[in-house]
């Protein structure tokens, strides 16, 4: 069983930043593969970023490719989103996944395990 805590989401202005962390319980958080994923109102939930259980492997939806930065910290049971140069269209909920997989995968039936979210809002 894997428990998912997600933090620092925020009120920020266009072309500021935010760093989300997710924190994990259980010992075998490296194993997994992680994922934050957003859903905006009357969107359908997209995977933003994902990082295989190594950190050696990681994706990017096009739209925050050069923004957005994804990282886990084994040390720590946390994963990372660092984001850049926010956009109004960033403005979500914000959600961590773990997959047991351990592989890259950027489909959300693959995670089994969920955070609560996050609320981002970029304001123009």
């Amino acid at each position: 069983q894997v428990q998912l805590v997600e933090s620092g989401g925020g009120l920020v202005q266009a072309g500021g930043s935010l760093r989300l962390s997710c924190a994990a319980s259980g010992r075998t958080f490296s194993s997994y593969a992680m994922g934050w994923f957003r859903q905006a109102p009357g969107k359908e939930r997209e995977c933003v970023a994902a990082i295989n259980w190594s950190g050696g492997s990681t994706y990017y939806v096009d739209s925050v490719k050069g923004r957005f930065t994804i990282s886990r910290d084994g040390a720590k049971n946390t994963v990372y989103l660092q984001m850049n140069s926010l956009k109004p269209e960033d403005t979500a909920v914000y959600y961590c996944a773990a997959s047991n997989r351990g592989t890259l995968t950027t489909m959300a039936s693959q995670y089994e395990y969920w955070g609560q979210g996050t609320q981002v809002t970029v304001s123009s």
